[in-house]
């Protein structure tokens, strides 16, 4: 009899721990917001077939895109692909020369998209020596050109490459940090790209905490283990790997986010296995829980 019943309270001891499990499991999400994707993930794709790609970025149970309409087609016909597929595009890029140049031509073209943001990734720089004066002359322009941007209903989003965080040289913090001190925060903001501010040697997280809700965008992307980063804004393809798998803390990082109020997220996978590393990327995202 004491052994059935020994047996018994076991049972019931091992139902718990399993029911406790599975609440856990099913606890509340963490990453509450649309997926969303950088149409660079798909570079290899858009070429060979636009619809069947959105057809696939569909099938992902993808609905946001960061990018601009591709070769091959006008505007309208992308945006009703997009529109007959549930996507919607709040972002689009431009280059830096071009918002230089003709920024009014860059509202006009996001506009034509029904963008929002507009985000810049790169800043012209002589090859492994970004400077103090490059830091400087994007200060300037990037304050002329959110400005505009904003005149016209539209955010400038400055998008790091992991140069940026390379000492300033006065001894108070990085170029990244000038940058953002000396930009009004009425006409620039920043997108997030994780994984270069992480092979840059910044912390992602602190960059969030410290900046707050001048992030309005981030890129989810992870670094391989073992890898050691620099100041180039480059690394090999297949250093970018699957959300979840790399160096980077991706729960701190969506907590924080969440913290400072970003709502768009784009996933952009930059390695030559996308076809197997954004399902995973995507079932990680669904996985996390508070």
């Amino acid at each position: 009899m004491m052994k059935k019943r020994f047996l018994t309270l076991c049972s019931l001891a091992v139902s718990l721990l399993s029911l406790d499990t599975a609440q856990a499991q099913k606890g509340k999400p963490l990453y509450t917001f649309p997926v969303g994707i950088q149409a660079y993930t798909y570079r290899n794709s858009f070429p060979r077939g636009i619809e069947a790609t959105l057809d696939t970025i569909k099938s992902l149970g993808i609905t946001e895109m960061e990018g601009g309409t591709p070769k091959g087609v006008t505007t309208e016909q992308f945006l009703k692909m997009l529109a007959d597929r549930n996507i919607k595009l709040p972002a689009t890029g431009a280059g830096y020369d071009q918002l230089v140049k003709d920024p009014m031509d860059v509202v006009k073209k996001a506009k034509e998209l029904g963008a929002t943001y507009v985000m810049c990734a790169w800043i012209p720089h002589e090859k492994n020596n970004f400077s103090m004066e490059n830091a400087k002359k994007a200060v300037e322009d990037f304050n002329r050109v959110g400005k505009i941007l904003k005149e016209n209903g539209l955010t400038f989003c400055y998008h790091n490459h992991g140069y940026e965080f390379r000492p300033n040289g006065a001894g108070n913090g990085t170029l990244f940090d000038y940058i953002a001190q000396n930009t009004n925060p009425d006409y620039v903001s920043f997108e997030l790209d994780i994984l270069w501010a992480q092979h840059g040697g910044a912390d992602p997280v602190a960059l969030l905490n410290k900046y707050g809700s001048r992030w309005k965008l981030m890129h989810l992307k992870d670094l391989k283990k073992g890898v050691k980063g620099d100041y180039s804004g480059g690394t090999p393809q297949e250093n970018d790997v699957a959300l979840g798998t790399g160096q980077i803390d991706m729960p701190a990082v969506l907590k924080a986010a969440k913290k400072v109020g970003i709502r768009h997220y784009f996933i952009e996978d930059e390695s030559n296995q996308v076809n197997v590393q954004l399902p995973q990327s995507i079932a990680y995202l669904k996985s996390l829980r508070e």
